[in-house]
């Protein structure tokens, strides 16, 4: 089974979120099971990009509008990432150095437009499109309605669903840049009274999936709008939890991590990154480490920070270390925090993979008190490298972690507050004392197996029933 999955993240090529984490990964293991799946996605001017070297397989011209634009499509000359990469040259469009700006609506339209035009000179098309988020969200509604693919229209499309608070609307003055359709059918565009491609997406995919069983139910009174859609909707909407690359994300062969360990040796192996973080960092390895890693956004409850962290850090007796950026107000607030407790807060503003790894490694506890978490994969890395998770009871966070209360590995609050979330802290801190029952759960967080073969499982049975 040949599948194309189409997004504007993969990684390690470009990577803003989680998105980028499922689409290089997913692929991967889809073709363990004896697929044939396939990566499309833009050409930007990154590193990765930089640091390797690509060969043209196809070339042509769309048409934005009125535009003639040229493009091309690239794949990696050597390529070890378990899939075939291919990647959307449009000069002047695409090759940024940036993936989202606040402008993207032409961007994306000139890239789902090329990579439509170069499936349809394939002799061996995909027998089937997945397309992840509002970036392509119009793939499903051009194969369906546009007269220029009208010989793909029975190749079934899968829509992931990633996040639906970002849905890419734009006005109708720009939808003469869709290649045309019957125009009786532009309601299949609109929500709202504008272009929204999460919309086009939800009603001619013919099948759409969201990232956590979770997830799904709390779309249907929360998706910014599309609560109705989705309802309407929902005979064809289904829930697929996210898995982790268990190959990246391994703690006995993870290069990034200062030393290397398994079940067994957890102790020992947590122990050595925890001093070199808290060395790098000016904190005490001897005081219980909590971590946050991620966006600093509001989804995040990254705003509610600044006043968690003041009043878990009067005592002295604990260690913050946090990784992220985000919003400037946000990350102010953050900086500003050193002044008062320099000796057991520090913070890293921007993201370094590298770091990221030693942050799960070493730490203690992992702090997640997200207000939209539509699957969650830091939680799942966390338990990899026997961190506990600290987490809110929504979306995938509901569906991977179990409160110790409950006989299960992780602290679970029941909101997104400052309260809510000191007290989950102070939880975790009477737990991190009780030092056998601690070590006890770091070691069995350790077995727990959230890999993406299960998941990509599920994803093949789909693709089985649509493709039959």
């Amino acid at each position: 089974m040949k599948v194309l999955h189409i997004s504007a993240e993969c990684y390690p090529i470009a990577k803003v979120g989680g998105l980028a984490d499922v689409v290089g990964a997913l692929p991967k293991y889809q073709n363990d099971l004896g697929n044939t799946s396939q990566v499309v996605m833009p050409f930007y001017q990154n590193k990765f990009t930089k640091n390797h070297t690509f060969s043209k397989l196809f070339e042509a011209e769309i048409y934005l509008g009125e535009a003639l634009i040229p493009f091309q499509i690239m794949t990696l000359d050597q390529n070890t990432l378990g899939y075939d990469l291919f990647l959307v040259h449009i000069e002047g469009v695409l090759d940024t150095d940036y993936v989202y700006s606040h402008n993207d609506t032409k961007r994306f339209l000139a890239f789902q437009i090329a990579v439509l035009d170069w499936v349809k000179s394939l002799k061996n098309p995909p027998a089937l499109i997945h397309c992840h988020d509002h970036h392509t969200g119009l793939v499903p509604f051009m194969l369906q309605e546009s007269f220029t693919y009208k010989n793909l229209n029975k190749i079934p499309v899968v829509f992931t669903i990633h996040n639906a608070q970002y849905q890419g609307w734009f006005s109708h003055d720009l939808v003469g840049l869709i290649p045309e359709f019957d125009f009786t059918n532009v309601g299949l565009l609109d929500w709202n009274h504008q272009i929204n491609p999460l919309a086009a997406a939800i009603k001619c995919a013919w099948k759409v999936t969201t990232v956590s069983p979770s997830y799904m139910e709390e779309l249907k009174e929360k998706a910014n709008g599309l609560e109705a859609l989705l309802a309407s909707e929902h005979q064809k909407c289904v829930g697929v939890l996210n898995g982790i690359d268990t190959e990246v994300w391994n703690p006995k062969t993870d290069e990034f991590i200062v030393k290397n360990y398994t079940r067994t040796s957890v102790l020992s192996g947590k122990k050595a990154n925890k001093k070199w973080l808290c060395e790098t960092y000016n904190l005490d390895p001897n005081k219980p480490l909590f971590a946050f890693i991620g966006r600093l956004v509001l989804e995040k409850g990254a705003d509610l920070f600044p006043a968690i962290f003041n009043e878990v850090l009067q005592h002295k007796d604990i260690s913050i270390l946090l990784l992220g950026s985000g919003e400037a107000s946000i990350e102010d607030g953050l900086i500003q925090l050193r002044e008062n407790h320099s000796d057991v807060y520090n913070n890293y503003i921007g993201y370094d993979e590298k770091l990221s790894h030693i942050v799960y490694a070493g730490a203690d506890f992992l702090i997640m008190p997200s207000r939209v978490e539509p699957c969650g994969l830091n939680q799942m890395y966390s338990l990899r490298y026997g961190t506990i998770p600290i987490v809110n009871n929504i979306g995938g966070l509901k569906d991977t972690i179990t409160d110790i209360s409950k006989n299960g590995f992780g602290i679970v609050i029941p909101e997104a507050t400052v309260n809510a979330t000191v007290d989950g802290i102070l939880k975790a801190k009477a737990f991190y004392a009780k030092t056998e029952k601690f070590k006890d759960t770091q070691k069995y967080i350790m077995t727990i197996d959230h890999s993406w073969l299960q998941s990509a499982k599920t994803y093949q049975e789909l693709y089985k029933t649509l493709i039959q």
